[in-house]
């Protein structure tokens, strides 16, 4: 088993976790709070990876940041930037494809508030960024773990995207899912169920501990 295969898939893991976090919070609330009647576009466009295949997204990333089209050639051309078959591509897949899985924690998180404290909070003089960080986020410490643990576990196990956009490159772009893949068509299925034991059981730990502290919450 590839150590460096597992080091680069937490590596992915934590950063696409973290931005989506810094991400996932303002939009989050503005989906929770915001009047706008088009803002239905914008949570649909949001839960788009929830529906559609991973080969779907990664493809059309592929297309969209290969230097052969207009975006991918601006940022090679003034950036020095290159996103296909990198990691910094996959960071970028994986943002992309587990954004929803961020964000319905959050949004669930938001929702339960009660708007009386929001209110409050606007009588007393606090502006809408104090509110939100100084208010609101506060209380929704349990669905940030929620959201920072689906959104681990979901770009620790992705597949599609990933080989569509990264494709299979050691210490660069192959990560557990790809590496199993690779183990099971040379059959070697010895160190493939070694990589798919460690997804299963991360997988299920994490659940595990999601439910665990929502049943505590419920009978609290």
């Amino acid at each position: 088993m590839d150590f460096q295969v597992i080091i680069l898939t937490l590596k992915l893991a934590l950063l696409t976790t973290f931005i989506l976090l810094l991400i996932g919070i303002p939009v989050a609330y503005w989906l929770v709070y915001s009047k706008y009647k088009w803002k239905v576009i914008i949570e649909s466009i949001v839960s788009l990876p929830i529906v559609l295949p991973p080969t779907v997204i990664g493809f059309y990333l592929l297309i969209f940041l290969s230097p052969e089209n207009a975006f991918g050639k601006f940022l090679e051309s003034y950036f020095n930037l290159k996103l296909v078959f990198t990691f910094e591509g996959l960071v970028i897949g994986s943002i992309i494809y587990s954004f929803p899985f961020m964000i319905q924690a959050l949004k669930d998180g938001f929702a339960l508030i009660p708007i009386t404290y929001i209110h409050e909070a606007k009588v007393l003089g606090k502006s809408k960024r104090t509110i939100l960080w100084k208010v609101l986020i506060p209380m929704i410490k349990r669905s940030i773990v929620t959201g920072c643990i689906l959104t681990f576990t979901h770009t620790v196990g992705e597949f599609g995207v990933i080989l569509m956009i990264g494709g299979n490159i050691p210490n660069e772009t192959k990560v557990i899912s790809i590496a199993l893949f690779d183990e099971v068509e040379q059959m070697n299925y010895g160190v493939a169920h070694k990589y798919s034991l460690m997804l299963l059981i991360v997988s299920f730990l994490f659940l595990l501990f999601i439910y665990w502290k929502r049943n505590r919450k419920m009978v609290g």
